[in-house]
């Protein structure tokens, strides 16, 4: 279009285009066909499309909405293409799936691995650098379980999808203080164990600590605090 062709004055190209109105009546047509098609590929690919969706699923998804919606705005677009492109979508997904089911390696390569992020009690510091989670981020997980205090986290896995999940430490720990260091109100509401002391830096519990400069033998910080005991998450 050209520029002596746009005014702000034209109704009628605002609200309809350069596209005749009659055409609002096909894209009610298109727009079920391809609702239709969009449907009918989520359930051929599976369960998983409406649940947490990996890296493949995902990708998946974002091909569908960019390959269907083109026919719904344009009508030099055909539906038929939209069909094909469906069609090889869903194929390559489900072959991945089965590949996936099949074969662990091709599974790790495609989908990604789980990282332990925390192993009784103590950060994995290197693990969580790798997957970009920072201590915040994490400590903000455990806090949304009702965990006040690491010491009760026997595992917290990174799923392959992007998910948490946690498995409960049998014992109630002592460990590092999962609230914020600002939340002084909370804090002090905690209760603190006097001859226990847990690294700020990675969460290891030291029953005697020397001196408040020593190194963690875990991650080599050298800022401690006390160990709180709270109540568990759910």
């Amino acid at each position: 279009m050209k520029a002596y062709e746009i005014h702000l004055a034209d109704i009628g190209r605002i609200l309809f285009g350069a596209t005749p109105p009659t055409f609002l009546l096909e894209v009610i047509v298109r727009t079920a066909v391809v609702y239709i098609i969009l449907m009918a590929s989520m359930r051929t690919m599976g369960k998983r499309m409406s649940s947490q969706l990996s890296r493949n699923e995902l990708a998946a998804m974002v091909s569908l909405a960019a390959a269907i919606g083109i026919p719904i705005q344009d009508p030099e677009r055909g539906i038929l293409p939209a069909v094909v492109i469906a069609i090889i979508i869903v194929s390559f997904q489900r072959w991945f799936a089965y590949k996936a089911a099949t074969n662990q390696t091709f599974e790790s390569k495609t989908q990604g691995r789980l990282s332990i992020l925390v192993q009784d009690g103590i950060l994995n510091l290197k693990n969580m650098e790798s997957a970009r989670i920072s201590k915040d981020r994490l400590f903000a997980q455990l806090r949304s379980y009702g965990l006040l205090n690491l010491g009760h986290v026997a595992r917290l896995y990174f799923e392959a999808n992007g998910s948490f999940s946690w498995v409960r430490n049998k014992e109630n720990k002592p460990g590092l203080c999962l609230i914020p260091s600002w939340d002084d109100d909370f804090r002090r509401e905690m209760v603190q164990c006097q001859d226990k002391w847990a690294c700020s830096g990675c969460g290891k519990v030291e029953d005697t600590l020397t001196s408040k400069e020593a190194a963690c033998v875990g991650c080599g910080g050298r800022s401690w605090e006390k160990a709180v005991e709270a109540p568990g998450g759910r």
